[in-house]
Parts: structure tokens; sequence; C-alpha cells
């Protein structure tokens, strides 16, 4: 009887897990990152009346995102995904946009001066680094590995705040 017991909480536990493995698989292993950004989650922190709003669905091969601002102190010059803890201002992954020219082929123009909204589609193309904290040139799957662990953030740099305006760790939560 303890035998039979054991065998079916063994299929039971193997067929949880198909399941878990199967709802991963069907979802292209894609992730909803929806994040609020302040200037307090700045490093350093800024105080602003800035705010805004970035979601993202990262998928393996991209993510899709939508950036809002609204109130910013200084016009924007851009927007990008850094590699970085929440206590780090660390180097830039991938640009979600600028009016500075300095991003690669195709980064779009930032919306409005301080307040606006931009969305896209970032690839392995877009992937910009940073090589020296080991995420290389077109290394997609380093940058979503980052996501996915809670170690990368979004941000609004202006002309008042030129390391950036306002900000949001892109937590590891809401997984699907």
């Amino acid at each position: 009887m303890r035998r039979r017991r054991l065998q079916l909480a063994a299929v039971v536990a193997v067929m949880g897990l198909l399941g878990v493995v199967a709802a991963a698989v069907a979802g292209g292993g894609s992730r909803d990152v929806r994040e609020h950004l302040t200037g307090y989650a700045e490093v350093p922190a800024v105080s602003t009346l800035g705010s805004g709003e970035f979601r993202a669905e990262v998928r393996d091969l991209e993510i899709h995102y939508k950036l809002s601002y609204r109130d910013l102190e200084g016009d924007i010059t851009q927007a990008h995904i850094h590699f970085g803890n929440d206590s780090d201002a660390g180097g830039i992954s991938a640009f979600l946009c600028s009016n500075l020219g300095n991003g690669p082929a195709g980064t779009q123009l930032c919306d409005g001066t301080r307040k606006g909204t931009v969305s896209g589609t970032l690839r392995a193309a877009d992937v910009v680094g940073p090589a020296g904290q080991g995420i290389a040139l077109g290394e997609f799957s380093e940058l979503v590995r980052a996501i996915r662990a809670g170690v990368t953030y979004a941000n609004v740099h202006t002309t008042k705040q030129g390391g950036g305006e306002i900000r949001a760790q892109l937590e590891r939560k809401r997984d699907h």
C-alpha cells in the first residue's frame, strides 16, 4: 500500500512538472515586465516631478516594449535598458530611443521633449553591450538572461539630468 502511494505521488509530480514545462514552451519563454519610473530609483537618487511607465514582453528572440514619460524637468535626450542592479549605474545594453544620434542604426527618436511615448521591438542587432560587464555586441540571450535575473533597469536621460532623470529596475516577478 505504501509503495503504491509513493508511485502515485511520483506520477502526480511528473505530470505537474510536464505541465509547467509545456506552459513555458507554449509561451515562448515570454515574460511581462511592468514598471514605474521615478527619480528616486536613479543612482544617485534624483528629486524630480518626472515619472514614467515601462512595459515589455520579453521573449527569447525579441523584446516588445513601450516606454512613456511625463513631467520631465529637462528635455529628453535618450532612454536605454542598462545592465546593473538596483544600487549601481551600469552600462548601456540597448537603446530605446535617442535624440543625440548616438544609437545603433535604426534607433528611433525620442518622442516629445518632456512628455512622450516610444515603443518598438529589440532584437540581437540592438544589443550594444556593455562588453566590459560581460554582454558583447549582439548577445541578445545575455540581455534576456539579465532581465530575467532582475539585474537590468530602464531609464530616461534629460538635459537637466544627464545620468538619468527617471529609472525603474526591471524586477524578477510576474513570470509566465
